[in-house]
């Protein structure tokens, strides 16, 4: 198994050594495969058909026929949209 190394506020140390019950190892693990989840999806593609939905139907998009050039162009907006909601710094 590989180590990380996390840096924590001071104050949010002294809280947690406080709690020595508490396996902060084990607290840290759980939230690194919730985020996984919520990133790549429960089957570990990059969102999970649910979000996929959300995200085409956010970008406005009916999934009726259409031509090539439109779904170029839904494909680039959920791109654009997917890359907005992994993204932990956006640039404006």
């Amino acid at each position: 198994m590989a180590n990380i190394t996390l840096s924590v506020p001071d104050e949010v140390y002294r809280r947690m050594k406080r709690r020595r019950e508490v396996k902060w190892s084990e607290v840290a693990r759980q939230a690194i495969l919730e985020k996984l989840e919520k990133v790549e999806g429960p089957l570990g593609f990059y969102a999970s058909t649910e979000e996929l939905a959300d995200m085409i139907e956010k970008a406005g998009v009916k999934l009726g026929k259409i031509s090539l050039d439109e779904a170029i162009r839904h494909y680039a907006k959920t791109r654009e949209l997917e890359w907005q909601r992994t993204s932990t710094i956006q640039a404006n």
